[in-house]
C-alpha cells in the first residue's frame, strides 16, 4: 500500500504546486501593463484585459470549435517562447533549460485550468485564471491597472 501512497502524495504536491503557479500573474507588472494596454495610456482596465484575452483564447483555438485542447495551448504558448528566447542574450545552454522548464510548467497550466479534467480548456475555465491574474496585479483593487501600482503581496 505504501508503494501507492508516495505516488499519489507526490502528484497532488505537484499538482498544488502547479495551482500556485497558475494562479500567479503570467506577467511582471510591467511587462503586464504593457502586454494589456490597448489605447496605450498607461493603465489597463478589466475590459482591455478581457479583451486581450479573448483575443488570445480566439487564437489558441486552432480548429475553432470553441474550446482549447492541451496541444492547442501549449503550443501556442511554445511559439511565443521560442520567439522570446530568439530574442534573449542568454546562452545556448540557458535558453535550453528556461524551454524545458516552461514547457513543462505550460502543461501543468492546461492540467490545472482545465478544472473538470476533460481533456479541454472552456472559454470559462481560460477566464476564471485571467480574472485572478487581473486581482493580483490590481493591487488597489479600482479595476484598473498600471505601471505605479504594486501587485497584490507586494
Amino acid at each position: 500500500m505504501t508503494s501507492i501512497h508516495l505516488p499519489l502524495a507526490m502528484t497532488a504536491a505537484l499538482l498544488a504546486l502547479g495551482a500556485a503557479s497558475a494562479q500567479a500573474a503570467p506577467h511582471e507588472h510591467s511587462a503586464f501593463v504593457t502586454d494589456y494596454d490597448l489605447d496605450k495610456d498607461g493603465k489597463v482596465t478589466a475590459a482591455e484585459f478581457k479583451t486581450v484575452r479573448d483575443q488570445r483564447f480566439a487564437a489558441m483555438d486552432a480548429d475553432k470549435d470553441g474550446v482549447l485542447t492541451e496541444a492547442e495551448y501549449v503550443g501556442e504558448y511554445e511559439g511565443r517562447l521560442t520567439a522570446q528566447l530568439a530574442a534573449s542574450n542568454e546562452s545556448a545552454e540557458r535558453k535550453e533549460e528556461q524551454r524545458v522548464r516552461q514547457m513543462r510548467q505550460a502543461h501543468v497550466r492546461f492540467g490545472v485550468l482545465d478544472s473538470n479534467k476533460d481533456g479541454k480548456m472552456t472559454p470559462a475555465e481560460f477566464e476564471a485564471s485571467g480574472l485572478r491574474a487581473f486581482a493580483e496585479q490590481d493591487g488597489d483593487g479600482d479595476g484598473v491597472v498600471t505601471a505605479a501600482e504594486k501587485k497584490k503581496g507586494d
